[in-house]
């Protein structure tokens, strides 16, 4: 039998190695910039176009490389970083696999420019899939400049698969967000479709917090820090009462890097024990310094995620270090021992013995007797005779001196009755009873056996429709506001408000005035209490930018469905007989009641035949 097994080529081996690599744009970003901090750069600006699918360009003023390395960092397996196996152990810099380079260029156009301080001028290399198109002398700028234009222009099912650009856009900007908060020390700037989205000068960490996610942050902020032979913390955690719906700002750096644990989230998850309300999650912002040779970095393709040799320390320091930053700066409950000097015996009753009080009990007292006269002040209590009410109405005469009214029969008004078309013969059959189980299930009689709906997803339904129609036709009821609310957001926060302010309208919001990191507004739908705008929107500005709005979808319909997810009357809450009628009558009044929004069943049915052999 002929051998089957063969060497890939170089080019389908890069391929499948940028398949680990690059995912998607935000991967790029990530390697690119990763490459331009380990040259000791001091200020790094990157570039984007069409959330990346088109371009994607870092520009740093690092100490760039020769012609010689210029061309071999395109090569496989290439690195300055590492020189031995034990390197691995000891890592302090970023991109040490010495595969992205190779990967990028295996699935994109590449253009690098390079130059080093003591040269007069650099190197240029244009790369496509892989094939080295040009390579020559040039005059550029001290550092480096990676260009990377129309990606997996030569797998055009890898880019079939990504998806809209806000979504591509928003893993973009959280791959900066992580590179830019872990190096304060490192000067940013972001350029998205030519306009600046971010400028991030030096700084110390909480000022580069402040900078990217608003100056409202800085008082939302609660310091940590804890100093051990094992761990080093440092950083901050938001505090309770501005946790969110969502996980988005929950940041780990280890050593610079960040990484993603669920281990030590739940430890910081933890420490915020009984101080968030359900559903909510705490932002956190902590750097972990730990000797490099207690973690093993290397058992991810992007590295964001890390192997501790001691977890269950790291998650004990943590969660106390945490805890005892909460009860320092007065955020945890603490008990309170201090007196109240008001409850104070007054200075001239001190000394003196207090006096029992006195209690007089009259022991002839009879409450059934006629008359009662008390000590001291005198009280009568006269009972009347049994026909003394009639002697309210002596005197009352009617006007033109009429003979008084004759009250010996009194008629009451009787309710109304009115002949029903239905056969009455068996009321109870006839009456359309609603019953609430564990405040999650309606359950309504049917002339075949029972209905049974899901509360949660049938008010989904409704208000999902209701919304829908009204952005259809733009007409929608709003309550106006006594009082302007003003909420504060991110500026890719406030970015995405924009995009979605007219449709928001349409439902019921008016926003009065939208600024750079705050909307004020004036105005809601009917029925949506205050309290509840600000979770909301932050709801929708997360669906916005996880969901897929493809060619199916349009935002019209996200925003709808958004809105009816977080205004739907939750499980565990308990609707009156009339509430619950209502429901039921506006379900099987829309167009699609089988199904919530998210095409989930909304009611069951059983039938008398069903319940029978269950008795069987």
């Amino acid at each position: 039998m002929a051998d089957i097994i063969q060497l890939l080529p170089d080019h389908v081996a890069n391929q499948i190695a940028a398949g680990e690599v690059v995912q998607r744009p935000a991967s790029v970003v990530k390697e690119l910039l990763e490459n331009a901090i380990d040259a000791d750069s001091t200020t790094i600006k990157l570039i984007i176009k069409n959330a990346g699918k088109t371009l994607v360009q870092v520009i740093d003023n690092g100490k760039g490389m020769s012609t010689t390395d210029a061309r071999l960092s395109f090569e496989r397996h290439a690195t300055s970083k590492i020189k031995t196996a034990e390197d691995l152990f000891k890592l302090h810099t970023k991109g040490f696999r010495g595969e992205a380079l190779a990967s990028i260029a295996a699935i994109a156009h590449v253009e690098l420019k390079t130059k080093q301080e003591q040269n007069d001028v650099g190197s240029s290399i244009s790369i496509e899939g892989s094939n080295v198109v040009s390579q020559e002398v040039v005059v550029t700028p001290k550092g480096t400049s990676v260009s990377v234009k129309n990606l997996f222009f030569n797998i055009p099912a890898r880019r079939n698969f990504l998806k809209s650009d806000s979504v591509e856009l928003r893993h973009l900007i959280d791959e900066f967000h992580r590179v830019a908060l872990a190096h304060p020390n490192i000067s940013f700037v972001f350029y998205n479709n030519g306009s600046e989205s971010f400028n991030l000068p030096i700084s110390n960490f909480r000022q580069r917090i402040v900078n990217i996610f608003g100056n409202k942050t800085n008082e939302k902020l609660v310091p940590v820090e804890e100093s051990t032979d094992v761990l080093k913390i440092s950083g901050f955690v938001g505090k309770p009462e501005f946790a969110k719906k969502t996980r988005g700002e929950q940041y780990f750096f280890v050593n610079n890097r960040f990484i993603k644990s669920a281990y030590l989230n739940h430890a910081i998850a933890s420490a915020f024990e009984g101080l968030l309300k359900n559903g909510t999650h705490p932002s956190y912002f902590l750097n972990l310094e730990v000797d490099p040779q207690t973690i093993d970095i290397n058992i991810h393709p992007t590295k964001t995620e890390i192997k501790f040799d001691d977890e269950h320390m790291l998650y004990a320091l943590l969660r106390s270090a945490v805890k005892h930053s909460l009860g320092q700066f007065n955020i945890a409950p603490v008990l309170d021992f201090e007196r109240d000097p008001n409850l104070d015996t007054p200075y001239t009753f001190k000394g003196n013995d207090a006096s029992t009080p006195k209690i007089e009990v009259d022991s002839s007292f009879n409450p059934f007797r006629e008359e009662n006269k008390s000590r001291g002040n005198t009280i009568t209590f006269k009972k009347e005779p049994k026909t003394s009410w009639e002697s309210l109405y002596v005197g009352l005469e009617s006007k033109g001196n009429e003979s008084q009214q004759d009250f010996s029969e009194v008629h009451f008004e009787s309710d109304q009755h009115t002949a029903s078309i239905f056969n009455n013969e068996n009321p109870i059959e006839q009456t359309n009873t609603t019953y609430q189980l564990h405040n999650k299930y309606i359950i309504s009689n049917l002339k075949s056996g029972m209905l049974v709906i899901d509360q949660h997803r049938a008010h989904q339904r409704i208000l999902y429709e209701d919304y829908l129609k009204n952005i259809t036709i733009k007409k929608a009821t709003s309550q106006q506001l006594l009082f302007p609310l003003q909420l504060h957001f991110s500026l890719q926060d406030i970015e995405i408000i924009n995009q979605l302010k007219v449709d928001l309208e349409y439902t019921g919001f008016v926003f009065s005035n939208v600024k750079e990191e705050s909307i004020d507004i004036s105005g809601v739908p009917v029925g949506v209490p205050e309290s509840e705008v600000s979770i909301i929107l932050e709801q929708l500005i997360s669906d916005v930018e996880n969901e897929v709005p493809d060619s199916n979808f349009s935002s019209t319909d996200l925003l709808a469905k958004s809105l009816a997810k977080s205004l739907a009357i939750k499980t565990g809450q308990t609707l009156h007989k009339d509430e619950q009628e209502h429901l039921v009558n506006k379900l099987f009044a829309c167009k699609e009641p089988n199904v919530s929004p998210t095409n989930r069943t909304t009611f069951i049915t059983v039938s008398v035949d069903e319940l029978d052999r269950k008795f069987i």
